[in-house]
């Protein structure tokens, strides 16, 4: 009993060390920031977007550069709405997304897939129609070329079918009456959030970002900071 005893404290001291030293790691290169290209065009808005966890791009629903409701269907919501303006995506663990509506729904076996990397993913589309910015919706103006990086990272996250197509995730578990579910590629880990994918996004078109993040309190700090500085 004393030896299963030992193991027992072993174990539960070690992922618990494992828990603060992740933490740590994740706060010392959440702060450290990678600067924005020098530009001066601001062509493009887009937008930062969190609900206090989890963080979505939120871009232009069509411009001159692309039309996402070519690839992202009115028809997929349960509203149907044709009037939105901007598109917000988030990407993040597939089980999350459709099989824990509220935290105290979790499972277990969600909880350890997400964690390890053993799920698959998925993209989560919502149809606005105007953004208000605020403490947790932050405008970024970016300029035609740096879009074009970022239309080409965000397609790249989508799984898609032999035509090129965004696959649609058929399910009675959306968020609200303007939202879908896409099939995505990658998996979410530890190490690669939600969040993650957003720093990764802002990174891809020479935005503010973290080194590395995976909580949207990192992202938002530098921005935030920008805002509290004296003009």
């Amino acid at each position: 009993m004393k030896k299963i005893f030992r193991l027992s404290l072993l174990f539960i001291s070690s992922f618990v060390s494992l828990i603060v030293i992740y933490l740590f790691v994740a706060g010392i290169l959440s702060f450290i920031s990678i600067g924005k290209e020098t530009n001066d065009s601001k062509d493009v808005s887009i937008y930062i977007l969190t609900n206090g966890v989890h963080t979505d791009l939120v871009l232009p629903l069509r411009n001159e550069q692309t039309d996402w409701s070519k690839y992202i269907h009115y028809k997929n919501t349960t509203s149907k709405d044709t009037l939105a303006r901007f598109v917000a995506l988030g990407w993040g663990d597939k089980g999350f997304y459709l099989e824990t509506p509220t935290w105290d729904q979790l499972k277990f076996t969600t909880a350890f897939k997400a964690a390890t990397g053993l799920s698959s993913s998925a993209i989560h589309a919502t149809f606005y129609r105007n953004m208000k910015e605020d403490d947790d919706c932050i405008k970024i103006e970016i300029s035609k070329e740096q879009y074009a990086r970022l239309i080409k990272y965000i397609h790249s996250s989508f799984r898609t079918d032999p035509f090129g197509n965004f696959i649609h995730i058929k399910t009675n578990n959306n968020y609200g009456k303007n939202d879908a579910f896409y099939e995505a590629g990658g998996s979410y880990s530890l190490f690669h959030t939600c969040n993650t994918w957003t720093n990764n996004g802002l990174k891809s078109c020479g935005q503010k970002s973290c080194l590395w993040t995976p909580f949207d309190k990192g992202i938002f700090y530098h921005y935030k900071s920008d805002k509290q500085k004296p003009a």
